[in-house]
Parts: structure tokens; C-alpha cells; sequence
């Protein structure tokens, strides 16, 4: 599939879709307490996505049966809401969300902390995060993708995390997945040149034990191997001829 670059139009859609989305994990994190449960994030978020128009992008996708994927402690990504599980002082939770805006998607994931966390998920946490930005660093027309992941898992690993390599980021745009694909850490290859108009979804995932990891009997569920924490950060970038332009995240 080749890599698509778009045009002005496609470019304000885009960013109509990440602006919406940013609202929308905005109003998920000021819901975030102790006693609710996965599938009350879930039911928000998709109330919030559907007030602005907007069609979840992760309902039905490949038969997922939800809009926000909620996972939380060892889960590394694509946790099913449940009534049954709630949230508890302590935990970490992951949130990935995408939305759909005239045809055109955006997709974005935060990790937060339930009440009072450790210091243990407080800097996987943070780490993860700013291993988005050591990526993003890279993000410019000129430069070669695996720079990017390069920079990602260089950050991560160096400060003692497991960098996930059995998931990674990529393209987007009238799909939720377009090529190409991002891993998070160093290749033995440069990848595609970044071009102006190229719209990536880079989303680190860290772990703070092992990088390996195990999907669950529903087929979705990804937790660590070692059943460590796990966080996940991440946002719709555009590149353009010179800083990238992060299209879930004006503040």
C-alpha cells in the first residue's frame, strides 16, 4: 500500500478530526475516579464523539466491540470496556481513541493514574510520554521514518523500560490504518524518506518490565509477558516542510 500524502482539504479535515479528538480525551480525563467502571469511559467517550458528528473509529473495526479501548495496569493496549471491571485507587489507565470527521480519521491514546499512584507508574508514565517527543523530534520532511523509532526506543530502553515491538504506530487517514508502519525502536534499515502532507499516528508503548507480551483469550486484550505496568501514549502527526504538526494536541 503506498504511503499517501494529502492535500490542503484532506489536511483541514484532519485537523477538524484530531481537534475533536482532543476534546474528547479531554473530557474522558476529567472523568477518570476511583469506582467507575472501563465501560463508563467507554459510553462517554462515544457520547462526546458522536456530539461533534463524529463516528468512533474503533467501534466494529475488525469486530471490535467498542469506541474507547480502556486498558489498565498490565494491559498494554486494546482492553475491552466491561461494567464488571472497576477502576481502583492505584491503577494505571491506558485510553485509545479515534474519531471519524467527514470520512477522515484521527486517533489518539493517554495514559493516566487512578488517585494516588506509585512512583514506579508515575515515571513510566512520564518516560513514555516524553519518548513520543524524543520521536517526534525526527518528524520532519527530509528525514528518513525509522529515525523516529529509533529515537523512541533509544529513550525508553536507556532509561531501563521494555519497548513493545510486537505493536507499533502508522499511517492514517480516510483509514485508520495506512502505511506505513512505525515501530518504536531502532531498525537496521533508514524506511521511507518523510515527505510534507504524510500523516502518521506514532504511539509509543513502554513497558517497565519486559518488552514481550501475550494477547488474551478474547483476541484483543495485549498485556505484558511479566504482567508489569504498561503505558501508551499517542498523537496524529503531520508532517510538514518544517515542524511537525501535532494534529490531537494543541496545548
Amino acid at each position: 500500500m503506498p504511503i499517501t500524502i494529502k492535500s490542503a482539504r484532506e489536511i483541514e479535515l484532519m485537523t477538524e478530526a484530531g481537534r475533536i479528538l482532543e476534546i474528547v480525551h479531554d473530557e474522558l480525563a476529567k472523568s477518570l475516579h476511583p469506582g467507575m467502571s472501563t465501560m463508563d469511559i467507554d459510553q462517554l467517550g462515544e457520547e462526546v464523539i458522536r456530539s461533534y458528528g463524529c463516528i468512533p473509529s474503533f467501534l466494529d473495526y475488525n469486530g471490535y466491540p467498542a469506541s474507547i479501548c480502556v486498558s489498565v495496569n498490565d494491559e498494554v493496549v486494546h482492553g475491552i470496556p466491561d461494567r464488571h471491571r472497576i477502576l481502583q485507587d492505584g491503577d494505571v489507565v491506558s485510553l485509545d481513541a479515534g474519531v471519524i470527521y467527514k470520512g477522515y480519521h484521527s486517533d489518539a491514546a493517554r495514559t493516566y493514574g487512578i488517585g494516588e499512584i506509585s512512583k514506579e507508574a508515575e515515571d513510566l508514565i512520564k518516560v513514555t510520554r516524553e519518548s513520543f517527543f524524543e520521536g517526534i523530534k525526527y518528524a520532519k520532511e527530509g528525514n528518513y521514518l525509522f529515525d523516529i523509532s529509533a529515537a523512541i526506543g533509544r529513550y525508553a530502553s536507556e532509561r531501563g523500560y521494555g519497548v513493545v515491538r510486537d505493536l507499533c504506530g502508522h499511517g492514517i487517514g480516510t483509514a485508520l490504518h495506512e502505511a506505513p508502519e512505525i515501530p518504536n525502536y531502532e531498525m537496521n534499515r533508514k524506511g521511507v524518506k518523510l515527505k510534507s502532507g504524510m500523516t502518521l499516528a506514532i504511539e509509543p508503548m513502554i513497558n517497565a518490565g519486559t518488552w514481550e507480551v501475550d494477547w488474551l483469550d478474547d483476541d484483543w486484550t495485549v498485556v505484558t509477558r511479566d504482567h508489569s505496568l504498561s503505558a501508551h501514549y499517542e498523537n496524529t502527526v503531520l508532517i510538514t516542510d518544517n515542524e511537525p504538526k501535532l494534529l490531537t494536541l494543541s496545548k
